[in-house]
């Protein structure tokens, strides 16, 4: 059965933000939120009617005014027409939500159908956001398996021409060697055949004496 749906507010940046969820944990996944915004009085349930209302016609969805405006919420909101210096912080205390007013008496009548509708609204848009992060994550993992291939092709061609440089290395070294030990040989053989020639030619010098 779908869980009952409740309307939560907070303020983020230069916007009220309001969306209808089955609890406050989900409430701050959907707006992207790094710390408890309830626990720090920065968020809250609303029971404004107009606030409920509009939220449960878009469960799951998160709306938006101008920060401290008493606008309706919608989906896409305009930025506060008295922003000042654009690229300051907004104040903690633009960041809490308006102080809770007195509870308006709601001239809806509970609608048990119309809250029933809304539970598996949300429970249809929860399940449309989880399939879109789903396909951003597989699109993200194969954009990785993608790079990762690239890097070991590449790192495998890296491998094979180190290799091949090594073997040709390799080879001349041994050419070198073998040409440093026919040298070392013809020098060997030239210094006995010169010990000879020399020897004859003394002789030859001492007969013609």
């Amino acid at each position: 059965m779908a869980k009952k749906l409740k309307t939560y507010e907070t303020s983020l940046g230069f916007f009220d933000l309001a969306i209808a969820a089955p609890s406050m944990k989900a409430a701050l996944e959907a707006w992207g939120a790094d710390s408890n915004l309830f626990h720090q009085g920065a968020a809250k349930q609303s029971e404004d009617p107009d606030v409920v209302a509009a939220t449960m016609a878009k469960p799951g969805v998160m709306l938006k005014r101008p920060v401290g405006s008493n606008g309706p919420f919608k989906e896409h909101a305009e930025l506060p027409t008295n922003l000042g210096n654009a690229t300051a912080r907004p104040s903690k205390a633009a960041r809490k939500p308006a102080a809770r007013k007195p509870k308006k008496t709601s001239s809806r009548p509970a609608d048990k159908a119309a809250e029933q509708k809304a539970a598996v609204a949300y429970e249809r848009e929860q399940r449309n956001r989880e399939r879109e992060q789903a396909k951003q994550e597989s699109a993200r993992q194969k954009e990785r398996d993608r790079r990762q291939q690239a890097i070991d092709k590449a790192q495998a061609a890296l491998d094979k021409a180190e290799r091949e440089h090594a073997d040709r290395a390799g080879a001349i070294q041994a050419e070198a060697d073998a040409i440093e030990k026919r040298a070392q040989a013809e020098n060997a053989r030239w210094r006995k055949e010169k010990e000879r020639l020399d020897a004859a030619l003394r002789r030859a010098r001492g007969q013609s004496s």
